[in-house]
């Protein structure tokens, strides 16, 4: 029997579908750094995220994995679509910003917190070596800030940042998220959002049943 999505998801995919109906697809794939090549009656874009090339079929849209033809989870495949929706092709700023910086950000800020942050916090905030393999074996590039933080490359133009300051015996640990600053150009704030949850869960996911230390 085949697995019925919420609905909430089913309606956005759904309004993303028909909103993709109605683009250029050349003017989209520069404005979103992916690749567009026409095929009979139509065509597909090339959006590699999280590493991994996806096809997403214009103009009857469907989204699947590019090399096993494969349906992504329904999440992957709105946040693919909103992505190329979003885009304008504003460059990259090399510059990070908070997740209370974002457009409505201040508002959901202690929730994405708490989604975000406090699992690395809990996780990674007395022990940087286990952040550290976590991070590489997840594809991070290293940067500067922090006791330790990594850039991770989730969409051709969305980079987000992880850095921890791990805690002593007189300051406890602390992690934050960052976007790049042009983020909004690519990706609404509740994706954006949904992003930030996910690397923290994929960062902290093999390590969750044992803690280096509870806070």
């Amino acid at each position: 029997m085949k697995r019925q999505q919420p609905e909430p998801y089913l309606a956005a995919f759904q309004k993303a579908c028909r909103e993709m109906q109605r683009i250029e697809p050349k003017i989209v794939a520069w404005r979103s750094d992916t690749r567009y090549q026409e095929l009979n009656g139509g065509g597909l874009f090339e959006v590699r995220f999280w590493g991994k090339d996806y096809a997403v079929y214009y103009p009857e849209i469907a989204v699947r994995e590019l090399e096993t033809g494969q349906v992504p989870p329904i999440h992957y495949q709105i946040i693919i679509l909103h992505y190329l929706l979003t885009a304008d092709g504003t460059p990259l700023a090399d510059r990070w910003i908070s997740f209370r910086d974002l457009p409505g950000g201040r508002v959901y800020n202690k929730v994405f917190r708490k989604r975000a942050c406090l699992p690395l916090i809990r996780t990674f905030g007395y022990d940087v070596e286990a952040f550290i393999r976590a991070a590489e074996a997840l594809g991070g590039e290293r940067l500067t800030f922090g006791d330790a933080s990594f850039l991770f490359r989730i969409l051709p133009r969305i980079r987000l940042a992880v850095i921890l300051w791990a805690g002593d015996e007189e300051l406890p640990p602390s992690a934050n998220v960052l976007y790049d600053a042009a983020s909004e150009h690519y990706l609404p704030t509740e994706d954006l959002a949904v992003l930030g949850g996910m690397l923290s869960g994929r960062l902290t996911r093999p390590l969750t049943r044992s803690p280096a230390h509870k806070v």
